[in-house]
């Protein structure tokens, strides 16, 4: 009797589940002709400001993370009355992050685990993920994310104005790949480290064209090749040893993307290594980089600020009744008085400017 040869593959997988296609889950939750065209002008206008058409700044301002469809909403609706009064100084998107690296292990984000209990319900938070995302939108309120799994973008990516690599990822090969096919502006963070070059690089790699494995509408494997993505540019989000927004920082930053043939744009992430992860010390960042771009740093077009219904942060109990609402569950989040501050206090000093 011939011995069976051993099993060598699918040792460590448990399950595999079958996922609705983007096609189904678009034409279940489908984008009207007026989010469309809404999304579209966004990118534009995001476009225009990184080519110096528009002489606005760039904010991208929200919480850290998802987790809560009630708060989120009511967040953006108060972020919606407030950018539209702000409009002339100020280009204000939501940053509506579903995604989350994790350095170890944690929580990874609403789309993989909505329900905040380990079962990683995906179908249902790309559900969730998309209606949010369409709601958002139908505020006149553009959206941005990070983009992590290179399949989730086939679900959302139509309802999304601008993205950003993360430090995590902005070295990876994949990452680019999967950001010189996507539509949006983008911004590619330092590494954790502090090192810039690696996202200078990734704006490069981005430009041109790519050919990968990915999945089509119909949720078949695919040969993907792209034009390459044009709109790169630089987040400057600080590092372990410490921040890179002063003047030295920028103009460092600046250099080795003029060096690399690139136009020499960038945002400031007010948050993570340029706050040492406090949210009190957003505004500081803040302030420093307005003055900045107010004294006549024109490579400075925007910035990014992590803010919530309520500042700090929690940890994600075992009772998610537990839960404080409107408080981030992953980094700190300045609270809504502190960012309305914020955003007026920076739109009143560029219009007397």
């Amino acid at each position: 009797m011939t011995t069976p040869p051993p099993k060598t593959e699918n040792l460590n997988i448990l399950e595999l589940s079958p996922l609705i296609t983007p096609r189904k889950l678009k034409q279940e939750l489908e984008a009207s002709p007026v989010i469309l065209n809404h999304v579209f002008a966004a990118r534009q206008t995001i476009r225009d400001i990184l080519t110096g058409n528009d002489p606005r700044l760039l904010i991208v301002i929200g919480p850290c993370s998802i987790h809560d469809p009630a708060a989120t909403l009511e967040y953006a609706t108060r972020l919606a009355v407030l950018r539209q009064e702000l409009e002339r100084e100020l280009f204000i998107l939501m940053r509506v992050y579903f995604e989350k690296p994790r350095t170890t292990i944690g929580w990874k984000g609403l789309i993989y685990d909505p329900h905040m209990d380990g079962s990683a319900d995906i179908a249902c938070g790309l559900r969730l993920a998309r209606r949010m995302l369409l709601k958002i939108n139908e505020m006149g309120l553009p959206t941005a994310t990070e983009m992590l799994d290179p399949i989730v973008p086939q679900y959302t990516a139509d309802l999304v104005s601008w993205v950003a690599i993360g430090a995590r990822t902005t070295e990876s090969q994949t990452h680019r790949q999967m950001a010189s096919g996507l539509s949006m502006p983008i911004g590619f963070k330092n590494r954790t480290d502090g090192n810039v070059q690696v996202a200078v690089d990734a704006m490069e790699a981005a430009r041109h064209p790519q050919s990968f494995l990915g999945i089509d509408e119909d949720g078949h494997i695919a040969i993907v090749r792209t034009n390459g993505n044009p709109c790169g540019h630089l987040i400057l989000r600080g590092a372990k040893s410490g921040p890179n927004y002063d003047a030295a920082g920028i103009r460092d930053a600046c250099a080795r993307m003029t060096a690399g043939g690139l136009p020499p744009k960038l945002m400031v992430d007010c948050s993570h290594g340029n706050a040492d992860k406090k949210f009190t010390a957003q505004e500081k960042v803040w302030n420093s980089v307005l003055t900045q771009h107010m004294d006549g740093n024109s490579a400075i077009i925007g910035m990014l600020v992590e803010s919530n219904l309520c500042e700090g942060n929690q940890p994600i109990p075992k009772d998610l009744e537990d839960l404080h609402y409107g408080v981030s569950v992953t980094d700190e989040c300045l609270g809504w008085e502190t960012t309305e501050k914020m955003l007026r206090g920076a739109a009143a000093a560029l219009r007397r400017k």
